[in-house]
């Protein structure tokens, strides 16, 4: 296998954080997931890093800054840094989230101005 590609099955966990079980250098990602009722145990925010959340299935609602924000599957929504939040999930129903957290800022290229096409053929691409 390529020494430039890392692949893992995530267990049932109500947690799992991938910058360790990837090697990930540019970003922290985590799988999570919560229970009806259940909810993060804390508020927190960020020194420097801003959060990409995306809802995969489920609903429940986001705290934001004194504020509640109902979420459900699908949604994807960015908090900044300082953004204070916590997370729980509704009374009746779980809910299962991926949070991608980088350095606010940090984004020098993207998908078209980062990408190489390069010579190379998939099989697929016969």
């Amino acid at each position: 296998m390529s020494e430039n590609f890392q692949k893992i099955s995530l267990e049932e966990a109500p947690r799992t954080e991938l910058h360790d079980k990837l090697g990930l250098t540019g970003a922290e990602v985590s799988v999570n997931r919560l229970p009806a009722g259940a909810a993060v145990p804390f508020v927190h925010a960020h020194k420097q890093n801003e959060e990409l959340y995306g809802v995969l299935e489920g609903r429940g609602e986001l705290w934001i800054d004194g504020e509640v924000v109902e979420v459900k599957a699908g949604d994807w929504f960015r908090i900044s840094p300082a953004g204070k939040r916590a997370l729980r999930a509704a009374a009746d129903e779980g809910i299962s989230f991926v949070c991608i957290q980088t350095k606010a800022g940090s984004l020098e290229g993207y998908t078209m101005t980062d990408g190489v096409i390069c010579e190379e053929k998939a099989p697929w691409h016969a």
